[in-house]
């Protein structure tokens, strides 16, 4: 389909249907009897059993398994700051996916503030209708503040999908990707070029995995300590990478490189770039739509797996592998939060779905669409949250 068509065909699709989601009932009004059950005067004993036992709110109501999709349009896909209202068809075809993979209801809340006290406050108050919270498409490097907050400050699990989501597929596929090419150990060099959100969960992902070098290449140049373009985030990630104290351009981070992963901008990534990686080099490349190489360049140029966000090449690297899996675990076992452990679960059971036998340069990461993740994700986190629970008993 050519991009003009798919540009008619989609929006037609959302005026046809004034966007993409509604409320449905789950249960019918059809005599006196059950108004009375579904609303006065029945309801009021189930707000009496909510009132004397406030955790029966997640088994009598919908909040159990709810999720909140906030957003305030400042990043959204590859088109930036384009505000909340924009945002909405977003949001809403997340709201799908997660109904669609893990029978979740999720409800965009798109926030007409860039304040990051505004942010946290609106979504502290609406703790009492959701069990969770999905951060989406806000702009870093206020997102890291927002998320840090609501975690401390909430007891729901809250994820950054942009951050998270996207480190835990990659955390899979390059898993898959050192098998391919008999690069097992955890120190291979690996360079991640753009140091916002993405790049900087990437790099704090693969430290807790067990990589150890690491380093980022912003729009600046190397994230390197003592940098004065550092903004908060960066300076924090910088005191854990670049051990050898690399200075320069992607230019010079690539030298002897294993691994490239790219969460920054079309084109970037030449095919000097590559040769001057090592042999059997992993590329994986998911500017989006663009990516930094296309795959062709990136193996004509040598490397050995290549990886993008597009679902027109193999190996698309896609948050819609992890993010209804670690919401459905989380709920399941009653997480307030998903930590490290619970994101390398969930990175494993990704990476797991796909067997020895299959395994190969262009099979390292599910299909976006393969209906066994999401159920084994789930499965993963939610043994994961409650083996972290069983311990903190143990401690305390």
């Amino acid at each position: 389909m050519s991009r003009r068509n798919l540009r008619d065909e989609t929006i037609a699709l959302h005026r046809q249907h004034s966007g993409k989601i509604e409320v449905n009932s789950k249960v019918n009004i059809k005599t006196e009897e059950d108004l009375s059950l579904v609303y006065t005067p029945g309801v009021a004993d189930v707000c009496k059993a909510i009132a004397e036992n406030e955790a029966e709110v997640d088994t009598l109501t919908s909040r159990g398994n709810m999720v909140a999709i906030v957003s305030d349009g400042t990043a959204v896909l590859g088109l930036g700051d384009i505000g909340p209202k924009a945002a909405m068809p977003v949001m809403e075809g997340k709201s799908i996916l997660f109904k669609n993979f893990a029978d979740i209801d999720a409800f965009p809340l798109c926030l007409d503030t860039k304040n990051v006290d505004e942010i946290v406050n609106i979504v502290k108050a609406l703790q009492p209708s959701f069990g969770g919270v999905n951060l989406e498409d806000i702009s870093a490097p206020r997102c890291f503040e927002i998320e840090e907050r609501l975690k401390k400050e909430l007891d729901i699990p809250v994820f950054h999908d942009d951050q998270h989501g996207t480190a835990i597929v990659v955390l899979a596929a390059l898993y898959n990707a050192l098998k391919v090419v008999n690069k097992v150990h955890k120190n291979n060099k690996i360079v991640i070029n753009g140091a916002g959100a993405a790049g900087i969960s990437i790099a704090k992902l693969l430290l807790h995995a067990g990589y150890k070098d690491i380093t980022l290449v912003s729009l600046e140049g190397v994230v390197s300590k003592g940098e004065k373009w550092l903004n908060t985030a960066q300076e924090k990630i910088a005191e854990q990478t670049n051990l050898t104290g690399i200075t320069g351009t992607l230019s010079d981070a690539i030298q002897g490189a294993d691994v490239f992963i790219g969460v920054s901008a079309p084109g970037v990534m030449k095919p000097e770039h590559v040769k001057a990686m090592n042999e059997k080099a992993i590329v994986l490349a998911m500017a989006n739509p663009i990516p930094e190489i296309y795959p062709e360049e990136a193996l004509e140029a040598g490397a050995e797996v290549v990886g993008t966000g597009r679902s027109d090449y193999p190996n698309q690297v896609n948050n819609l592998l992890a993010f209804p899996g670690i919401f459905r675990g989380a709920l399941d076992a009653k997480a307030k939060d998903i930590t490290m452990e619970m994101k390398v679960a969930a990175a494993y059971a990704i990476a797991g779905v796909i067997t020895e036998a299959e395994l190969s340069a262009d099979y390292i990461i599910p299909k976006a669409l393969d209906e066994r993740v999401a159920r084994l994700v789930a499965k993963a986190v939610r043994a994961t949250a409650i083996q972290e629970k069983k311990g903190r008993s143990t401690v305390s």
